[in-house]
This record gives structure tokens, C-alpha cells and sequence, in this order.
């Protein structure tokens, strides 16, 4: 039998949890005070889903918070297994000098290999080497190279740092990861979530039976249009594809430009009283 409410205007068995109404079995014994308190009591409220979304604000807060003044950047994307003599790690080496010096900070995931390069390459340069890590079992932190770093928790908050503070992206030979990243940043060009921004595959030989796939069978069988394929260049020279992303911004700044001038005009136009009564007339009013 039920204990007597100590509150006559709340029916027994029945619980308020803030906002939320328990009722029945799912009336708690216990306060959100209490055991926020109590020391003695269990631990695991630490990790429930309501704690999990405060953790996931408290990245994203951290994370704009960090990246907010950091300027044009660009991210690079590669294997976190590539070795110091491996070709690759030296032409990310170069990325991150040539980034530097064309105006950009260097974004990576802050992990060895490809990632290692290009933040060593930036740093050594004297830019901003940014590192996004985030927690996993094989890894160990941050590389040297990271002037500014974060580790997440999250892969959803840490790929949208990636996104939300670079104008463009560079994807060296990789796996898994670097897929995702890779499509990550096309699908969000591709439904324009964001808008366009330079995407360099590096690597013809790495990427060219993707690139293949992708134009003789998603192509071919309507999957994706034609103008899909020219989101990105694939290349094997560092040269050509900081030129191709430093074209690309100052396209887009002048776009930028030109519809600010374009907003401005409609404004003076609907202030300017000649035209309102032009208008007006017009429409019989």
C-alpha cells in the first residue's frame, strides 16, 4: 500500500521532476538536489542522456569559443597512419608552409601521420596550426605540431568545427575518416546547407578510381548530376590546388560583394520616396 502524500494537492504516486511528471513506477525515492549532494549515492547519473547533452553544449560552446576569432582557414584531411617517409607526409608538410603563406590557418584532426604534417608544416611557417582531436582507444592526444588544440568527444561536434570555421578543404589519401569528412563537406555543398567552398582531392592515383566510380556509375545511373563532379579538382600538385583555393575565396568574396550591393540597392530603393509613390500609384492605391 502506498505511503500518504505529504502533499494533499498531489495525487500519490505521483512525482514532478522540473518540467517532467513521473507517475506510477517511474516515481523516483529521491530529489535531482539530493543526489547531486549526496556523495554516498550511486554514480551513474554522470552518465545518462540529459548529462550527455550538456556535455555536447558544452563542446560546441568551447569549440566556438575557441575558433570564433581564428580567421580564413583551411582544412586538411588525411591518414592518421601515414609514415614521416611516406611521400604523402611531405607534400602535407607543404600544404600547411604554402597555407600559411597564401593568408590561411591550418585545420586538422590533430593526430599523427597526414594530420602531423600539415599542422608542423603551418606551424613551422609561423600560422595558426589548429588541432581537432577526439577520443578514441588507438590514439594519444594531440600531435606537437597543434598550437591550438580541443579534443572531443563527439564526432558530430568536432565535424562541425571542421565545417562551420574553413573556406575550403584539402583530402589526402586516407580511410574511413577521411571518406566521411570528405563527403561530409560535399553533401553539405551539394544540398547547400552551407555554401560552396573549395574541396582539393589530393593524390591522382589514390582517388582516381573513386572519381571514376563515381562519374560512370552514381552518374550514369542518376544518383547525382554532372555539376556534382565539379565540387572538387583532383591533383598531384600542392601548387595548383592552393592556387585553385585561393581563386575560389577571393570568387567568393567578390559574390559576397556583390550581393551585399545588390541587398543595399533594394534598400535604397524601397526608402527612396519617389519610388514608394511609383509604386503605390501602380497598384491603384
Amino acid at each position: 500500500m502506498s505511503e500518504p502524500s505529504i502533499h494533499p494537492d498531489r495525487p500519490v504516486g505521483q512525482q514532478q521532476r522540473g518540467p517532467v511528471t513521473m507517475r506510477r513506477n517511474q516515481v523516483q525515492q529521491s530529489t535531482s538536489e539530493q543526489r547531486l549532494l549526496d556523495s554516498r549515492g550511486p554514480s551513474d547519473w554522470v552518465h545518462t542522456d540529459p548529462w550527455r547533452v550538456l556535455r555536447i553544449q558544452s563542446e560546441f560552446i568551447e569549440g566556438f569559443g575557441m575558433l570564433a576569432e581564428l580567421g580564413a582557414a583551411i582544412s586538411v584531411f588525411g591518414s592518421a597512419r601515414t609514415k614521416v617517409d611516406d611521400p604523402m607526409y611531405a607534400a602535407a608538410e607543404e600544404f600547411g608552409r604554402k597555407l600559411v603563406e597564401a593568408g590561411y590557418a591550418v585545420i586538422t584532426g590533430g593526430g599523427p601521420g597526414v594530420m602531423e604534417a600539415a599542422n608542423k608544416g603551418a606551424s613551422e611557417a609561423g600560422g595558426v596550426s589548429v588541432g581537432l582531436g577526439i577520443e578514441l582507444p588507438f590514439e594519444n592526444g594531440l600531435n606537437e605540431w597543434v598550437d591550438i588544440g580541443m579534443n572531443f568527444r563527439y564526432f558530430f561536434t568536432r565535424k562541425t568545427m571542421f565545417v562551420k570555421y574553413a573556406q575550403g578543404f584539402v583530402v589526402m589519401p586516407g580511410g574511413f575518416g577521411t571518406l566521411d569528412e570528405m563527403f561530409e563537406a560535399l553533401t553539405l555543398a551539394q544540398t547547400r546547407k552551407v555554401t560552396s567552398f573549395p574541396v582539393v582531392l589530393f593524390g591522382t592515383s589514390y582517388w582516381g578510381g573513386l572519381v571514376d566510380w563515381l562519374r560512370t556509375t552514381m552518374l550514369e545511373d542518376g544518383k547525382i548530376s554532372a555539376a556534382d563532379l565539379e565540387m572538387f579538382v583532383v591533383t598531384d600538385d600542392v601548387d595548383e590546388a592552393i592556387s585553385y583555393i585561393v581563386k575560389s575565396g577571393e570568387l567568393a568574396d567578390e559574390a559576397a560583394e556583390e550581393a551585399a550591393e545588390e541587398a543595399a540597392r533594394e534598400v535604397d530603393a524601397a526608402n527612396d520616396p519617389a519610388r514608394r509613390a511609383q509604386r503605390l500609384g501602380s497598384d491603384g492605391s
